[in-house]
């Protein structure tokens, strides 16, 4: 170990001013650097070299272009009217902006903005940003966000890792979120009382109720909203002019779906980091001490452990909130999304939904099929196949999974083994 005394000293010196930076942007992350693989750069791909084009119309811009370009159904639209996106001075409860997305991107549109807002996932470095500028280019150019996305979008709310979230708010008759009342960040575990301030909502949910649909008209108590008149809307024409969108729906499964995936992601995107970062770590560390090139320290053995615990709990839906009523959108998202569904030999699939009592009919996330999934490190995919068996063959009896029965572990251990068997191995 020549010179270890030497170059321990300098490493720690190295991984102190690392902390002070954001590790997502150093080696081997290296996010700000050109992300080649993810569905925006290869759409750019094909229009640079002629293969693909964007048809442009004077109402919704490149919008539908892009939807048919990228494989994103126009019947996942929702709609959202707090100002908290960047093109916030077009948004209002009277104009809406609009959010279509699939497994890997995720399109903004706003009426009268300047751009569409692009949201996609690079396998490694998690979400990147873009816009596209609404105006009839021969050569439409998606534009990489510098940084001004990351600052909501790679915070605490995202696991500090670039990612999506779900914000839920007292929003004014301007659209304006009453920041001094708080506000939440929704997924699967939130329950229907804090979600979907600042969003509109089709659909049925019986006697739950949310926070959708509805203004905070008094500044000195805007807490005071009227959930009721909120509540089981599957017609939004009295409030704005739907005719404006693509489709007049912001289904509440959609917007279900929607914050269940979000956060599956930015818990992926998590555990490649955390695999890919003490990899790193432990390579510079292998080389100072002389240890042999595949030596795993204990630290790297504890964060991927952690990681893995974190993407299992989450993938099988600990602390999901239940359902006290069935719920029922309005569009045809429901049917396209679970028509999608990889099946087992039984016709069985992850995504099919339940929306009676929980929100998946099988508890265990549909984005074990992604690519930031395939692409994690072998060292990661291995923790998450032990643990998910750990817990589906009975041996983890904790209340964390208490909601799930006998059958749930036992279907859901047989649709993983048959249409993700190399993963399934894995923990053997």
């Amino acid at each position: 170990m020549k010179n270890a005394w030497l170059s321990i000293p300098l490493l720690l010196v190295a991984a102190t001013l690392l902390l002070a930076q954001d590790p997502y942007d150093e080696p081997p992350i290296n996010y700000s650097e050109t992300s080649d693989d993810n569905p925006i750069a290869e759409l750019q791909k094909r229009l640079d070299d002629g293969s693909a084009q964007l048809d442009y119309d004077e109402e919704h811009g490149f919008l539908q272009a892009v939807l048919k370009a990228l494989e994103i159904s126009e019947e996942s639209q929702v709609l959202v009217y707090s100002k908290t996106s960047f093109q916030l001075s077009a948004i209002s409860p009277r104009k809406p902006r609009a959010l279509y997305y699939n497994d890997h991107s995720y399109i903004g549109w706003v009426q009268g903005g300047d751009v569409i807002e692009v949201m996609t996932t690079d396998p490694v470095r998690g979400e990147v940003f873009y816009t596209l500028r609404q105006e009839n280019d021969e050569a439409p150019k998606f534009v990489r966000d510098k940084g001004q996305c990351t600052v909501c979008h790679a915070s605490s709310r995202t696991h500090r890792v670039p990612g999506g979230l779900v914000r839920s708010a007292f929003v004014n008759a301007g659209g304006m979120p009453h920041y001094g009342a708080g506000t939440f960040n929704t997924d699967q575990t939130s329950p229907l009382s804090e979600r979907w301030g600042g969003w509109y909502v089709t659909g049925t949910h019986g006697k739950m109720r949310h926070m959708g649909n509805a203004i905070s008209r008094d500044r000195h108590d805007p807490e005071n909203i009227d959930r009721e008149a909120g509540a089981n809307v599957t017609d939004l024409s009295e409030l704005f002019k739907v005719d404006k969108y693509l489709t007049p729906h912001s289904d509440i499964v959609a917007l279900m779906v929607l914050e269940h995936q979000l956060q599956m992601q930015n818990l992926l995107t998590l555990a490649s980091h955390e695999a890919r970062r003490s990899a790193h770590h432990d390579q510079v560390m292998n080389e100072a001490l002389e240890r042999s090139p595949d030596f795993e320290s204990e630290t790297t053995q504890r964060r991927i452990a952690t990681a893995a615990n974190k993407v299992v709990s989450y993938m099988l839906f600990a602390d999901e909130a239940k359902l006290t009523d069935p719920i029922q959108g309005t569009s045809q998202f429901v049917t396209e999304f679970q028509a999608a569904g990889k099946k087992d030999s039984q016709g069985r699939s992850l995504r099919e939904l339940d929306l009676k009592s929980r929100l998946f009919k099988y508890p265990c996330s549909y984005m074990i099929y992604s690519t930031t999934f395939d692409e994690l490190p072998l060292n990661m995919q291995t923790a998450i196949s032990r643990r998910l068996r750990e817990v589906l063959d009975g041996r983890d009896a904790s209340d964390e999974f208490a909601h799930l029965s006998q059958t749930d572990r036992a279907a859901i251990a047989e649709i993983v083994k048959e249409t993700k068997p190399e993963f399934w191995k894995l923990g053997a």
